[in-house]
């Protein structure tokens, strides 16, 4: 038997991570705090909520710049250094949930719903597989790719609603709305399948699309499809 998801539940409070301390409060929109005495972050700037005077804000140096500006992804990402600490929030229903990575590690995130990362993170981006997923998968075309470095990191995310997490074992398979899944180690393979019926006195067929996400990996779901800026491209 399957197992289910387990939901992720974000702990309220403080912690340490790559070096960092953070701190989480909230509920319903929740705010991530971040002590950045010791380790700059970086994160969009449209998701700054407040920050001590003397926290430093400069633009990230970013690779591929006319890449990106073709491929129509985040361009300009800010950092932040201190000695301070700086909050940020989604201001938006959900959960934020913390992705450490080792040394070497990589996660693909849906595009823009990241809310900030230590600077041992590299933040790029990549081509969703396959014209039909990118035609009908509703991911957008590009995907976030985060990678530490030689040293540990520290991504956090903003899910719509609740955020669950499903470890699936090689070859195994779950079909998941387009909107439904928020991040996922490379080694998912993701493609998009559709299922027709008939109903009603006229024979009308509706359509049910689903991105198909086959392990070996972890998937992290989440529970409000929400449809962002990518999304409607």
């Amino acid at each position: 038997m399957s197992q289910l998801p387990e939901l992720i539940v974000t702990k309220v409070g403080a912690d340490v991570a790559a070096g960092v301390s953070y701190h989480l409060d909230g509920e319903l929109a929740p705010v991530l705090t971040v002590d950045v005495s010791q380790r700059p972050v970086f994160f969009e700037q449209h998701i700054l909520f407040w920050k001590h005077p003397d926290i430093h804000i400069s633009l990230k140096p970013m690779h591929g710049i006319l890449k990106r500006f073709v491929a129509g992804v985040q361009m300009f990402i800010l950092q932040a250094s201190g000695p301070g600490c700086i909050a940020f929030s989604r201001s938006a229903v959900g959960h934020i949930v913390p992705i450490r990575l080792a040394p070497g590690q990589t996660m693909h995130v849906r595009a823009h719903q990241f809310l900030a990362a230590t600077d041992t993170v590299d933040y790029g981006f990549e081509m969703v597989s396959g014209l039909l997923n990118r035609a009908m998968g509703e991911t957008g075309t590009f995907l976030d790719r985060f990678s530490a470095g030689a040293e540990e990191g520290v991504v956090w995310l903003h899910g719509h609603g609740n955020v669950f997490e499903k470890t699936l074992a090689e070859g195994e398979s779950i079909e998941v709305q387009p909107l439904g899944w928020l991040y996922k180690d490379p080694s998912v393979r993701m493609e998009t399948d559709s299922d027709t019926f008939t109903s009603g006195l006229l024979g009308s067929n509706t359509n049910f699309i689903f991105n198909r996400l086959t392990g070996p990996g972890r998937v992290g779901l989440q529970s409000i499809l929400v449809h962002t800026q990518t999304e409607q491209k």
